[in-house]
């Protein structure tokens, strides 16, 4: 396999042709081609080569992940597209592999991305992140103890604003940021009729709280919030007021459930609602998918920065990393597997080697990951992936790592 840095003066033509193959853009979209443009400007690119032309196209950006209060530095896999003629050749694989070993080489602790199903980052080391709860919802039926004033508009010429409006919007355990500003612009070139309503309540006038919407049909909706950013909680009730106000004319929003809050709590007659318009062009539901996925690549800094409540739990960890295999001779970053002393308590640690009077916990990254993250308890990983121990330890891993619900609040 030929791979090599993308080249965006020899590579863009290559990356649209695969981009449109896979179906990520449409042909003849001038938005979407800017789009694809300003992402693989500014991620970082790897493609392999076949007959002289890139036929699989890996990005990753940089970013942080928070764990309880503590951020570490993230690799972001943002793209993995393979083109037609390529399939079936391990292309993708490899390419990803490598693309995780450069980043953990220069210091990324952890590494997530999006799947398009389960089973193939996995075998790269991924385990699957918690569920994501989507909200079809009338924006009528909405209610809240909060008014909204009016608005200001937003477009895509405000990308530099919204971005870092992102970047301080309030944020929980599990939490991601991605710094590369194309993580915004790009996805702004993406949604179709794209538009954004948001307050400038900063000291200096800077956009403390907002949507970006996407709708293919603007009068009655469907209308998709593809992200909503805010810094306190007041701030998130104006902005469910604002859509309670689109009611009056837009019969559906869809959005995700935000950190720390129950949306259900928020709608009137929910379960009415969702019997009134079942199969209809404008069904309120609950949808309910865990489509990320992450891996630790620096076990060590990732126990480091581990700030748990509870008595401390001692133990050995057998850790494997089935990413090895995926890795070329010559990498620097082999994996993290191997045998470790691991501390979960206030002060955390992971520590090379074993203790004979410790209990040990067999894992592979994907599922230590999990556990980690507070995705799944011990006792439940034990039973649906690849974890086990003796049952005094899982109980004891069980009650330190209670965690809150890990949430990226960022697609990718």
């Amino acid at each position: 396999m030929e791979t090599r840095s993308y080249n965006p003066e020899t590579d863009l033509e290559a990356v649209q042709r695969i981009w449109r193959e896979v179906g990520w853009i449409d042909a003849g979209d001038d938005d979407h081609a800017e789009g694809l443009r300003i992402f693989a400007e500014q991620y970082d690119g790897r493609v392999a080569v076949i007959d002289g032309a890139a036929e699989c196209y890996v990005a990753t950006g940089p970013g942080t992940i928070r764990h309880t209060t503590q951020d570490l530095p993230l690799s972001v896999v943002a793209a993995v597209t393979t083109s037609h003629v390529a399939r079936r050749q391990g292309l993708a694989k490899r390419l990803t592999a490598k693309a995780i070993a450069d980043d953990a080489a220069d210091g990324a602790a952890v590494c997530s991305l999006g799947m398009f199903d389960q089973g193939f980052y996995n075998k790269l080391g991924f385990g699957t992140n918690a569920y994501e709860y989507w909200h079809s919802i009338d924006p009528a039926a909405i209610r809240v103890r909060a008014t909204a004033r009016t608005p200001q508009r937003l477009s895509k010429d405000d990308w530099e604003a919204i971005h870092r409006s992102r970047l301080n919007r309030r944020r929980g355990h599990g939490s991601c940021n991605l710094t590369n500003t194309a993580a915004t612009q790009a996805e702004m070139h993406w949604a179709t009729n794209g538009f954004g309503l948001g307050y400038t309540d900063g000291p200096d006038g800077e956009l403390t709280h907002h949507i970006w919407f996407s709708a293919k049909e603007m009068e009655f909706g469907p209308i998709n919030a593809w992200w909503m950013s805010y810094e306190t909680l007041e701030q998130f009730l104006e902005l469910m007021a604002l859509l309670s106000n689109l009611g009056d004319s837009v019969h559906l929003v869809r959005m995700r459930e935000p950190v720390a809050v129950q949306v259900q709590d928020l709608i009137d007659q929910p379960f009415r609602r969702m019997r009134n318009t079942e199969k209809s062009g404008y069904e309120n539901r609950i949808k309910a998918a865990a489509y990320g996925q992450t891996r630790i690549c620096d076990l060590v800094a990732c126990l480091a920065a581990t700030k748990l409540q509870g008595d401390a739990v001692r133990f050995n960890l057998t850790l494997s990393d089935p990413i090895e295999d995926a890795l070329d001779a010559d990498s620097t970053w082999r994996g993290i597997g191997g045998d470790y002393v691991i501390t979960f308590g206030s002060e955390s640690s992971a520590v090379s080697g074993r203790e004979a009077a410790l209990p040990t916990l067999a894992a592979g990254v994907g599922a230590f990951t999990r556990l980690w993250l507070g995705v799944r308890p011990a006792t439940g990983l034990a039973v649906t992936d690849d974890l086990s121990g003796p049952d005094d330890l899982l109980e004891a891993l069980d009650k330190v790592l209670c965690l809150p619900i890990p949430k990226p609040d960022w697609d990718f």
